[in-house]
């Protein structure tokens, strides 16, 4: 596992845009498909406005871009919330990214994935058919998950069957809800109970794990994540498996060095 201090917000999502853009430029240049995971939440506001900016001052081919997010929210009936809720995540990516891209540049949102709260499933076996994830984009829960695989307890499930979980629907925690909540519902109680969230194992086996930290409330996990533990109870630690993982922080937020 690679970490990188970053001065600043600013200077995280700089340094998170510039890889991104140049993995998914190199795959354009030697016309290879590219799969990026994405992810959601003010960590990543920013770097998705830079992307899209290197992407059109470079011209960048993005006609084979597909893009897989790490989650969708399901509503009571268990469908995925609509655009309309101001909480669903297709609308934060046309918002934040898909609406920024050029669209001479080919991207077609036919290519942006989502999983289904009602068939998961599906997520799993059109990314199989596709070859799996080339650069999943991450952030870290206070609780330490990744997507919205939320923290179980090592006396319920083991090691490697955490690990292999797949996309599915969950219930989220009362810490998870609180914090978007207060994060990106503006305090209002309109977040949803339940969400569609890509599996550990589909994120694990992602050629490349970067993941962005910015909240001074993410220093605990990380700091459990640098003591080397992998466990159920701290789903970020899986990330010390990855062939290929990155975490990247903010100084001037998260005291880690």
């Amino acid at each position: 596992m690679k970490w990188t201090p970053t001065a600043d917000f600013d200077a995280m999502s700089e340094y998170g845009a510039t890889l991104i853009f140049h993995a998914v430029a190199e795959a354009a240049a030697n016309r290879r498909p590219f799969n990026l995971g994405l992810a959601t939440g003010n960590t990543m506001l920013t770097l998705y406005r830079l992307l899209a900016e290197k992407w059109k001052a470079a011209n960048t081919d993005l006609s084979q871009l597909h893009t897989w997010n790490l989650d969708e929210y399901a509503g009571p009936d268990g469908e995925a919330v609509p655009e309309s809720h101001p909480l669903s995540y297709r609308r934060y990516m046309r918002e934040n990214l898909f609406g920024r891209i050029d669209p001479a540049l080919g991207f077609d949102e036919s290519r942006a994935h989502f999983p289904n709260p009602k068939h998961p499933e599906t997520f799993d076996a059109a990314l199989e058919q596709t070859g799996g994830i080339d650069l999943q984009l991450l952030g870290i829960g206070f609780n330490g998950h990744i997507a919205f695989n939320e923290p179980i307890a090592e006396s319920q499930i083991g090691r490697a069957e955490f690990a292999a979980l797949p996309s599915r629907l969950i219930a989220l925690t009362p810490l998870t809800i609180e914090t978007n909540q207060r994060l990106t519902a503006e305090g209002e109680d309109i977040v949803p109970r339940h969400a569609a969230t890509m599996g550990m194992r589909q994120i694990l086996e992602a050629k490349k794990l970067l993941l962005l930290a910015c909240f001074p409330e993410q220093e605990k996990p990380l700091r459990e994540i640098r003591g080397g533990r992998v466990t159920s109870e701290l789903p970020a630690s899986y990330l010390l498996d990855a062939p290929d993982s990155e975490i990247v922080w903010t100084c001037n937020t998260i005291g880690l060095l």
